[in-house]
């Protein structure tokens, strides 16, 4: 009966009666078709161009942050940020288990290894209290090192996740982290737009990270960004970034092993025109999380997950909890043979054949997420 319920109210909030809904598509009805044509006309269609240097602007406007780097996608951006942080091979990474393969993916880039840590369940992101318990015992910092006292290794950095845009208590994880000399990477590719404590998200760690991916708030088709407050870490980014190509007017040396990472300015001049419109967006998404709230105090034994006490959240992907995995599946059966698309949350990474045998704490909260959490149509609406 809900779920008939919850069926007929999106396709009446999205005027949408009989078609297919996905769960999350763009909107593209700015100026994306007047800049990425002017892109064109410019013939600067690859990774320089006037509007990268627009859309990195625009970024460090949006988030505060003093530096930002156009990147090709958000899982370079997160390769190349956990490089610059210091990690080297044989390395650990704290991270949380319930989060997209991307941020595991691009840690096995570095060549370290993933170290997962429980979440919390009200913001499904890295539990600052456990890794303070969970690091106390397994851990013992010497000379500003930390060491993992069980496997011998560094452990080299801390990448928490705001996952579905919903800010985590960053600001306690950072106090940890230094406790621990552990340097933060911010996996806030789902976050733009978000805040916590009146900052934005990225802007807590050492680098921040984000995705302009199709499915994302906003989208340069892809395309991602580096974010830092440190200028040495900002001109490291851009060298790399660029094969770590030496400047000059013709030469091609080279100093260091370098990336293709830059994004082009074709997507740049896509996202320059979505990230005009970011304001709006975020306001139409936090409307529809309102709607959603009504909706669900209606309804037994499902909740809808909202922001905590000092955050902002761009309500990117608005999530549910069910009763149980039966529930759950039984819910995706429904919604999705109804054309109405929703999906469950990721599979643990912890529990993927890759990373199975990486090191690990207790993930109760993540394992009880993990059999409950839908994420329901959470599309801008026109």
């Amino acid at each position: 009966m809900m779920c008939s319920k919850l069926i007929d109210f999106i396709r009446g909030i999205y005027h949408e009666p009989e078609n297919f809904i996905p769960l999350h598509e763009p909107k593209f009805i700015g100026n994306e078709r007047k800049y990425v044509l002017d892109a064109i006309d410019s013939t600067f269609v690859s990774s320089v161009g006037a509007y990268v240097d627009r859309f990195e602007a625009m970024m460090r406007e949006i988030t505060g942050a003093k530096y930002a780097v156009a990147t090709v996608n958000g899982t370079n951006s997160l390769h190349l940020s956990l490089l610059l942080a210091g990690v080297e091979k044989g390395d650990e990474v704290l991270t949380q288990p319930l989060t997209f393969i991307a941020t595991t993916n691009a840690i096995s880039y570095a060549n370290a290894i993933p170290h997962f840590v429980d979440v919390d369940k009200e913001t499904l992101g890295l539990s600052p209290s456990i890794l303070n318990r969970y690091l106390s015992d397994i851990t013992e910092v010497k000379s500003g090192v930390c060491y993992n006292k069980n496997t011998g290794n560094r452990i080299s950095a801390c990448v928490p996740m705001h996952t579905f845009g919903l800010p985590m208590y960053i600001d306690e994880l950072i106090i940890v982290c230094n406790k621990y000399c552990i340097p933060v990477v911010e996996d806030a590719a789902e976050s733009l737009g978000s805040y916590y404590n009146g900052k934005h998200t990225g802007t807590y760690g050492l680098l921040g990270v984000f995705s302009f991916n199709g499915n994302k708030t906003v989208t340069a088709g892809g395309g991602g960004a580096i974010i830092t407050n440190s200028e040495e870490l900002a001109k490291k980014a851009k060298h790399l970034t660029t094969q770590a190509k030496i400047p000059h007017k013709w030469e091609y040396k080279h100093d260091k092993i370098g990336y293709n990472y830059r994004m082009p300015n074709l997507n740049a001049a896509l996202a320059c025109a979505q990230l005009e419109q970011l304001d709006n967006f975020i306001d139409n998404k936090r409307d529809l999380s309102d709607l959603y709230f009504n909706f669900f105090k209606e309804v037994d034994e499902v909740s809808l997950i909202r922001e905590i006490i000092g955050a902002k959240s761009n309500y990117w992907l608005n999530a549910i909890v069910l009763k149980d995995r039966e529930t759950r599946d039984k819910f995706l059966e429904v919604t999705n043979d109804s054309g109405v698309m929703t999906r469950p949350i990721w599979s643990l990474m912890n529990q993927l054949e890759m990373f199975k045998n990486c090191p690990k704490g207790d993930l109760s909260n993540a394992e009880w997420l993990e059999d409950r959490v839908v994420n329901i149509t959470s599309s801008v609406r026109v």
